[in-house]
């Protein structure tokens, strides 16, 4: 194999200590909370050097890329799931040949991902930075004494040194903490955002209409607003829309949808072999590959968009026209970009939303073929990457089935072999994972089109439900185990 020959390299990179034996349950949650308010702190801390002019490229994805404008955390997890699109498209294309239910390939594929990772920090930084996105305060330059490009120099490895943190945070929540980091990251930003839409009391553009619900539908009731039952009548959309009472009802809504769906699954029964009356069963949920895909789709989309971004800048127009604060107005990129909520898709929303920018309005057929394309991208794309996480992950039905074999459980009434085990998961896994993976498209399109409180976009609030439910199983299971040691044996945990 090519790659064998750069395993000695992958094995000196950098790497979080695996822990020796059983992490008590205490220390596994005092390390998670512990990196939640590491990264809380490093999202607040501003990159020096900035200045104000700025724009964030990526201000559209915050949601699920847990970044925070401005900050060490400005790229957040954007070059891990970068990478992670990168070799799974590889891998599935047999471009790179590994056979990932090898362990041994399975941790080259792993170190080849965390090398791609510091590769993609220094690429998704460069752009920004030498593209004039990100600009270096000349005041501040000439205050010190300085050339401004020492000043760029320095926000470059401010940027790449967030970068790296975000990396290892995300290895210790995996490998000492509970959950994913990725994932709790992700859960940081999106309730921030949603917490912010709520109370925030500050005004918008107008300096007279808070940007808050509640502050909001206070005003709303006063006497200086305007707002009368005939206003409401005759505005019925835009009233909705603009008081956030849409917003808020989808909110709702995907959380209790979603919540459902996560509880919709197949239990395959399982008896321990040496063990008389030791059963348990083997969870195969509707959303097998869970919703993390849904992050590789909408990155793959944030990185074309960074592309026709850079070019429209350049003067280059060819895919794609531009407006002043980065939305795309025209061309290619216009249909390739992600819906993020209702002025995206309803004629007397986007109107309005083009003129403002200084454009003109769009056509209804290409509202409506912005809408084709992004539900084709969410739901072809969510089982693409379904079926590659399910293969890299080691949640293939070969697996699964060598996992169950090793922890000394059977199904009962089948011969006790992992052929004969990988044959019932076999029937199940495939279909479930391709099925799962539609009908999370399917969601995270219905999210995006209905908007949510504070600005966090319908991917970003399915993804922060989803990580949650499944972050309150995983912390179940391990009290469980805690209780039951023996547990632990069962499923390969010691």
């Amino acid at each position: 194999m090519a790659f064998e020959s750069l395993a000695p390299l992958l094995n000196r990179l950098p790497a979080v200590t695996r822990p020796e034996g059983h992490v008590h349950f205490k220390k596994k949650l005092g390390w998670t909370l512990g990196i939640l308010v590491l990264y809380f702190v490093l999202a607040n801390i501003p990159l020096f050097g900035l200045d104000k002019s700025s724009i964030d490229l990526f201000e559209l994805y915050r949601a699920f890329f847990a970044g925070a404008s401005g900050s060490l955390m400005v790229l957040g997890i954007g070059p891990i799931v970068t990478a992670s699109i990168v070799l799974q498209l590889l891998v599935g294309a047999n471009v790179i040949k590994m056979d990932l239910t090898d362990p041994h390939q399975q941790a080259i594929f792993q170190g080849l991902q965390k090398l791609l990772v510091f590769v993609m920090i220094a690429l998704e930084a460069l752009p920004q930075i030498l593209g004039g996105f990100m600009k270096a305060d000349a005041g501040l330059a000439a205050t010190l004494g300085v050339d401004v490009s020492f000043i760029t120099l320095l926000l470059f490895l401010q940027v790449c040194m967030g970068g790296v943190l975000i990396l290892y945070m995300d290895e210790i929540v995996s490998k000492w903490g509970i959950g994913s980091g990725v994932g709790l990251f992700i859960i940081a930003g999106v309730s921030q955002q949603i917490v912010q839409g709520l109370f925030n009391w500050n005004t918008d553009e107008t300096g007279v209409v808070p940007i808050g619900i509640i502050p909001k539908w206070i005003y709303m009731a006063g006497p200086t607003s305007g707002i009368d039952l005939n206003y409401i009548v005759n505005n019925t959309v835009p009233f909705l829309y603009n008081a956030g009472i849409l917003a808020l009802f989808s909110t709702i809504g995907i959380y209790l949808m979603v919540v459902y769906v996560e509880s919709t699954r197949i239990e395959i029964p399982l008896a321990h072999a040496a063990v008389r009356g030791a059963r348990g069963r083997f969870p195969v949920k509707l959303i097998y590959a869970s919703v993390l895909p849904m992050i590789l789709v909408r990155a793959l989309q944030a990185n074309i968009q960074m592309i026709g971004l850079i070019l429209s800048s350049k003067g280059i127009t060819t895919l794609g026209i531009y407006a002043r604060d980065g939305t795309p107005v025209g061309g290619l990129m216009y249909f390739l970009s992600p819906i993020n909520g209702p002025s995206d898709w309803i004629p007397s929303l986007v109107g309005p939303r083009f003129t403002s920018l200084g454009f003109a309005e769009p056509a209804l057929w290409k509202i409506l073929l912005h809408v084709f394309t992004d539900a084709s991208m969410l739901i072809i794309g969510g089982i693409i990457f379904a079926l590659f996480w399910v293969e890299t992950t080691g949640m293939g039905a070969k697996q699964v089935a060598a996992k169950i074999q090793k922890s000394g459980m059977q199904i009962p009434g089948y011969r006790r072999s992992s052929g004969t085990l990988e044959r019932v998961m076999q029937r199940y896994v495939p279909k479930v994972t391709v099925i799962g993976g539609a009908f999370i498209g399917i969601l995270t399109l219905i999210a995006s089109l209905l908007g949510t409180l504070g600005g966090a976009g319908g991917t970003g609030l399915l993804l922060t439900v989803s990580i949650m439910y499944r972050l309150y199983e995983d912390i179940a299971s391990q009290q469980m185990m805690e209780m039951h040691p023996m547990m632990r044996s069962f499923f390969g945990k010691e």
